[in-house]
């Protein structure tokens, strides 16, 4: 039996190594296999890379996702009219920086748009979404109600991605293992817990926009940006909107148009930087300290231009800001009054089974 679901997974993987694509069912019934852990891990590895050779079409992303949802993620609803919105990136990225994503969030958060994050530890960078939370005081290894609780009460929460509690099965088993980028990168990343319908997503290549941005559209977003942001003079990039170059990017809107733009940062004018002035130092507690400055309004250049740009993007698309431009002006007015380290606060306090101790590192690295 074991050995004929190993020839079925094996001729799967002869297909996509011919270039044949996969239907959203043949693709959820492959990453049902993966995930229960019913073909060898060899089998499972070399699967991922055919995919990603190939390149995944918007109907192999939604299979993964759909398969990953079903099987292997708690899931949660949440009360209240306003409408969630995620920030996260596929990492993966061939340039790494801070962590601009959380740092966006926060200020989003602070401007009224409830955010229901979902990250996972740093893989090949330095400090991945979880492990900033952890160090700034936040419980990255509660319960999925407790993230919940954090996104009705303060208007922020995170979801560990890598985390049993989040998705009890598998997820952390294989990305744990795997230090490319691949399919599942991308469809773990969306299988949120809390189904939001809004979404900024970064990707790790390019060519990767135009899939993911209707694999959205496919699994239920309404409205959503997946970018790639570039770097001048470089051929490597980031899952961010970009201050160091052109940023690439595909907009769902709320009709069901998909569209494909770019834009720099002198549009809004915002300066073009060294990207060097937006990579972490290998040490989290240092990237922490420098988190908290950025968060309560008291550094600037590289990485708080980065932050108003991203957090600008959420705006717009949330229908706070009537443009991107507006939309960099109302996270200004967050980070600087004060507003996104106050919500950093509460955020630490809420979502925590010991507030006192979260506190308490937090306010470590003032």
């Amino acid at each position: 039996m074991q050995t004929q679901l190993d020839r079925q997974f094996g001729t799967m993987i002869m297909r996509l190594i011919k270039k044949e694509d996969l239907s959203r069912n043949e693709a959820r019934d492959a990453f049902f296999t993966i995930l229960e852990d019913r073909t060898t891990e060899m089998q499972q590895g070399a699967f991922l890379s055919a995919l990603t050779a190939k390149g995944e079409t918007e109907d192999e992303v939604a299979g993964a996702w759909e398969a990953i949802y079903e099987l292997d993620t708690e899931r949660v609803s949440l009360n209240g009219q306003t409408p969630l919105f995620e920030n996260s990136g596929t990492g993966m990225d061939t340039f790494k920086t801070f962590n601009l994503s959380t740092a966006a969030s926060i200020v989003a958060a602070s401007g009224g748009i409830r955010m229901a994050r979902h990250g996972a530890r740093a893989i090949t960078s330095v400090c991945g979404t979880v492990d900033m939370a952890e160090a700034l005081g936040v419980d990255v290894e509660c319960d999925a109600d407790v993230v919940a609780e954090s996104i009705e009460k303060v208007g922020i929460g995170l979801f560990n991605g890598m985390s049993p509690r989040i998705h009890p099965k598998a997820l952390g088993r294989i990305l744990s293992k795997t230090f490319f980028g691949t399919t599942l990168n991308i469809a773990a990343s969306l299988a949120n817990p809390a189904l939001p319908k809004m979404g900024l997503r970064g990707v790790y290549a390019k060519e990767m926009i135009l899939p993911v941005i209707k694999a959205m559209k496919a699994i239920g977003y309404r409205r959503a940006l997946v970018l790639y942001g570039g770097i001048d003079g470089s051929d490597k990039g980031m899952d961010e909107a970009s201050v160091c170059g052109t940023t690439y990017c595909a907009e769902l809107s709320e009709n069901g148009e998909i569209c494909e733009f770019t834009f720099r940062p002198e549009q809004y004018g915002l300066s073009c930087h060294n990207p060097a002035d937006l990579s972490p130092v290998n040490d989290i507690r240092h990237e922490a300290k420098r988190f908290v400055a950025l968060i309560r309004g008291n550094s600037r250049g590289a990485r708080t231009d980065a932050t108003l740009l991203n957090a600008g993007l959420i705006f717009y698309l949330a229908a706070k800001a009537g443009n991107i431009g507006l939309g960099i002006e109302k996270a200004a007015n967050a980070l600087f009054s004060g507003l996104a380290y106050n919500t950093l606060e509460k955020w630490v306090e809420t979502q925590n089974m010991d507030p006192e101790t979260g506190l308490k590192r937090l306010e470590g690295l003032a």
